[in-house]
């Protein structure tokens, strides 16, 4: 059977069309060459930046046919200057911050504004975020023009998002962001319950400062008479993933022809897994801690994992499961049978 192999000019026109895309990778890339070690941490680290990618792949994929030629037709225009440029700033903004001194400038500008000296340091990265995410909106609605911005929503608010949880700890560490702090007992509660039915003791004391806000400080004990000790923020309890999934997901829908009650059952079902995932985390940090284990790189990285994975598979097993599902009931039309259930069949 031959198979078409693609030509230099269709190799040509892939690479125009994702022009913006493949050049938005190398600040990333420099980053990663000045600080490895960032990319090993999730929790105010740059980890994040790899599920960016991976949103933006999956958007460029799902939307394929959606997104629009380059509007950047000709040369001498203002709108391919002022395209060029943005397509400058974010190497340009990278090497600022860490040759030119911005990042001092900016860590001086948050000491004297009031913010906790260990958390001065993590500023940088928080507004890093920030403006990429700005970049990324700029250099898309030149490229394929503003109403374009849609077809990246998802990747592109994800990335703003992760910016503003990091300043929102920043500005408001510990336990002193109420809003977020709210679900921290529940999970708390939950991650002690799991830890209980293996076995282990726990007890919760709250316990409030003005510098940290109110913190419940869980205490478990293994069998052996080890214990642990961990005060619990909400970066901590995963508040942080809950936030993620309920601004991914209904972007994901927002694209889809799924029905509005199957939208809000998968949500639920999915911020429920999300919630559950998030106790079973801090559960293990409690058992790697009592085993002697580094529990600290659990914390900042593996931990994360756990609802990162998850979150960014979700909308994927949804669209698997949709698809299966449809074809279990043809197959029960094929056959003359009633189908499986009352479910309207999906779309293809």
């Amino acid at each position: 059977m031959n198979r078409h192999s693609p030509t230099i000019d269709e190799a040509l026109a892939l690479i125009r069309k994702t022009l913006p895309i493949i050049v938005f990778t190398i600040p990333f890339v420099v980053l990663y060459v000045l600080y490895p070690g960032s990319y090993d941490l999730m929790w105010k680290g740059r980890t994040f930046y790899l599920f960016f990618l991976w949103l933006v792949f999956l958007e460029t994929s799902l939307n394929w046919d959606r997104i629009a030629e380059s509007k950047i037709n000709r040369l001498k225009t203002v709108r391919t200057a002022v395209f060029f440029v943005a397509l400058a700033l974010p190497i340009l903004y990278v090497v600022g911050a860490n040759y030119f001194g911005l990042n001092a400038a900016i860590m001086d500008l948050a000491s004297s504004h009031g913010v906790v000296p260990d958390f001065v340091q993590f500023v940088p990265l928080a507004v890093e975020y920030l403006v990429l995410t700005t970049l990324f909106a700029l250099i898309i609605s030149l490229y394929y023009g503003a109403p374009q911005i849609t077809n990246f929503s998802i990747s592109m608010i994800f990335l703003g998002a992760i910016g503003v949880i990091y300043m929102i700890d920043n500005l408001y560490p510990w336990g002193l962001f109420t809003p977020f702090q709210i679900l921290v007992p529940t999970t708390t509660q939950l991650s002690a319950s799991i830890l209980n039915m293996m076995g282990y003791k726990t007890s919760i004391v709250f316990q409030q400062t003005t510098t940290q806000g109110t913190l419940p400080q869980l205490t478990v004990q293994d069998v052996y008479g080890h214990v642990s000790t961990h005060g619990v923020a909400w970066p901590c309890s995963g508040i942080e993933s809950l936030l993620i999934f309920a601004v991914t997901l209904p972007l994901f829908f927002k694209n889809s022809d799924i029905p509005l009650t199957h939208k809000i059952v998968y949500f639920i079902f999915g911020a429920v897994v999300t919630f559950f995932i998030n106790a079973l985390r801090i559960a293990t940090i409690f058992i790697i801690d009592l085993g002697g284990g580094d529990w600290n790189a659990f914390h900042n990285f593996y931990g994360m994992l756990y609802s990162m994975s998850w979150i960014m598979s979700y909308p994927l097993l949804i669209i698997a499961s949709r698809a299966l599902w449809g074809k279990l009931v043809r197959r029960s039309i094929d056959l003359n049978l009633e189908p499986p259930s009352s479910i309207s069949l999906p779309p293809n």
